[in-house]
């Protein structure tokens, strides 16, 4: 979530009284309930949606702005894409995986998008695109469907999910790092709360 703070019209933060701090990567278990709630229910948008953020390990101030020609050419969904960040105006690059490709390509197809449309368009008129705070009551619902206290989870969640995967999987700190599009490999590091993760392992490896 974008933990910057903003207020309404009565000067009011939109966070106020919400926990804001880091948030939990959800677990491959975790994925796969969100991801079978929203293909039974038949939420084509949300499941294209979830999964392109789960894939894409983009803020999601980049991620509400996708544009369908970001991720498709000649009405093909591309294996992967190249985004320009608004944070550092670094482009990063991300793997498009089949299911995300299907997922895309269904609801691109059902909302009849334009390349020239943003992939995720707002029901509001005002707005062309669905919201960062959309997104993030979103994401609250999705987690909250399976159980999880939403206060541990937010927008972020979905860009440090995969990423601490790959690291658990791998240790390849520098790989991560250019997923994730950080200028330094100090920020992975505090982004996913490794040196803290590796120790608690380490210790519990052994015993005294």
């Amino acid at each position: 979530m974008n933990n910057s703070i903003t207020s309404n019209k009565y000067g009011i933060p939109w966070n106020k009284g919400k926990i804001v701090g880091q948030k939990y990567p959800l677990k491959l278990k975790e994925i796969w309930a969100i991801r079978i709630r929203l293909q039974l229910a038949h939420q084509v948008k949300e499941l294209a949606l979830f999964n392109l953020a789960i894939d894409s390990k983009l803020r999601g101030c980049d991620l509400v702005r996708l544009k369908v020609s970001d991720i498709s050419q000649a009405s093909r969904v591309l294996t992967r894409a190249i985004v320009m960040q608004q944070k550092t105006r670094r482009p990063v690059q991300f793997e498009v995986t089949e299911q995300t490709r299907d997922s895309l390509a269904d609801w691109i197809a059902q909302a009849q998008l334009r390349p020239d449309q943003y992939l995720f368009p707002s029901r509001i008129h005002r707005s062309l695109h669905i919201s960062t705070r959309q997104y993030a009551r979103i994401v609250e619902r999705w987690v909250t469907s399976i159980g999880l206290d939403p206060s541990g989870y937010g927008t972020h969640t979905m860009r440090r999910t995969k990423a601490t995967l790959i690291y658990r999987r791998t240790k390849n700190l520098r790989a991560v790092q250019l997923l994730l599009g950080h200028t330094k490999l100090e920020s992975t590091v505090r982004y996913l709360g490794i040196e803290v993760d590796d120790a608690l392992e380490l210790s519990e490896q052994t015993e005294v």
